[in-house]
């Protein structure tokens, strides 16, 4: 979820949400007079995203005078932990702007609300029964998944020509071994012919790992996780250290980097492609200078085909909340067909929703809108996306291994053991 580190408005947020939770009301989330307030906390932060979540919550409370939602600004930064905080003081807002990938804690945690009594048939029949899958922790669901953005290469047009390389298709891609070897053909004097912007190494690696038939967690027969690194999980960890280490295709200075922190040198010639989350083409248009030439090309492919894991942003309600009912209604108006496609524009990121998803302003050329529409057939839940400790073994024991073995410190066989035998005793906790 691509978001500049904003230290300044994560506080003003936070401090914002106090205010709100201390202010105004009755402790039934009602006035005097009987109009019903909501809080609806967003983490849309790109201008045209933030404007089309003002406007809808604006065309709401025109609509509904009996339940007026206020729009309270958040931040991808920091949302875990302020989450945690209001939850545990109270203080929750009534309507959950999150990641479904940071669900599963508050969901088992009894936090978030079942919606599953809740949604309207619309809303349930027009989203796939996959993208559900990444709301659904036990027998509940706790998120209504509506943005998602599978991984592209961003390509700079005259070197990819210039080069006499095939141009791959959503229909006919790369494979992992092809990229390898385009990539050794684009680099020349001065010039990479990738740059992988990996700061945070796993989501990455574990979505892009599904479509090399990689999975990594599992479900062993009493149900609970397991961590396992088979042929699969090994493709694309594989191709990105060879490319590093080996082929000397791929930049090493860019494994430190964020996503942004690429696009200068992508712009000054100095990667001749970068793999970038689908909502980068934005800033690509802001910043690109005047008369650079990009493309949008599908990632590469293996034995999963065009599966990528996805964590779709997700709108949930508090169970605290005392009006679950109308929270759930306000979800329903924010994400109906019209809507979607303005929020998924302003985002530059895909819906979920069908019917969003077939409108033509999502399918064109420009921009390359229709590569990005062609691979949404393809996205999957997570692999982790239900899994216990995730956020624990992520931060303690899969990002700081995929660093050292993305720049040669460590080897295959050592990056799989302390993926899987330090990983499963990091979950072991989790499911006692």
């Amino acid at each position: 979820m691509p978001a500049p580190s904003r230290r300044a408005a994560a506080v003003a947020a936070v401090l914002a949400l106090l205010l709100t939770g201390c202010s105004g009301g009755r402790d039934d989330g009602r006035d005097a007079d009987g109009t019903i307030r909501l809080r609806f906390q967003s983490l849309a932060w790109q201008k045209e995203s933030v404007d089309a979540n003002r406007q809808l919550v604006k065309e709401w409370n025109a609509a509904h005078p009996g339940v007026q939602v206020e729009y309270v600004q958040g931040s991808w930064d920091s949302v875990h932990d302020q989450l945690l905080t209001s939850f545990e003081g109270g203080e929750a807002p009534d309507i959950i702007h999150d990641a479904s990938d940071d669900l599963a804690d508050f969901a088992y945690g009894g936090y978030l609300t079942d919606l599953r009594p809740l949604l309207t048939d619309r809303l349930t029949a027009d989203i796939p029964e996959r993208s559900w899958r990444t709301t659904t922790f036990g027998d509940g669901v706790y998120g209504v998944p509506f943005l998602q953005e599978p991984r592209v290469l961003i390509a700079n047009t005259k070197l990819l020509k210039a080069s006499g390389v095939r141009i791959p298709t959503p229909e006919s891609p790369w494979s992992w071994a092809e990229f390898r070897r385009v990539a050794k053909e684009l680099t020349g004097e001065d010039r990479y012919g990738v740059a992988w912007p990996l700061k945070e190494p796993v989501s990455v690696t574990l979505n892009l790992g599904l479509s090399g038939g990689g999975r990594l967690f599992h479900r062993d027969g009493e149900g609970k996780a397991v961590l396992r690194f088979e042929a699969g999980d090994r493709v694309v960890p594989g191709t990105i250290h060879d490319q590093v280490n080996t082929d000397g295709s791929a930049a090493r200075s860019a494994l430190g980097m964020g996503g942004s922190d690429a696009l200068p040198g992508f712009f000054g010639g100095k990667y001749a492609m970068v793999p970038l989350g689908f909502s980068y083409r934005q800033q690509i248009i802001q910043q690109a200078p005047e008369g650079f030439e990009w493309t949008v090309l599908p990632t590469p492919q293996g034995a999963g085909g065009p599966a990528q894991g996805v964590s779709p942003q997700t709108l949930s309600v508090a169970e605290d909340s005392p009006h679950k009912k109308e929270a759930v209604a306000f979800i329903d108006f924010f994400l109906r067909t019209p809507n979607l496609v303005r929020l998924a524009r302003g985002d530059w990121m895909l819906p979920t929703g069908t019917q969003a998803l077939a409108d033509p302003a999502l399918r064109t050329r420009e921009h390359g809108w229709d590569v990005g529409a062609a691979l949404a057939r393809g996205l999957r839940p997570a692999s982790a996306q239900t899994v216990r400790g995730y956020p624990e073994w992520k931060d303690k024991v899969a990002t700081p291994a995929l660093q050292e073995y993305y720049s040669g410190a460590i080897g295959r066989d050592e990056l799989g053991r302390r993926l899987v035998e330090d990983g499963n005793r990091v979950l072991a906790r989790y499911q006692r």
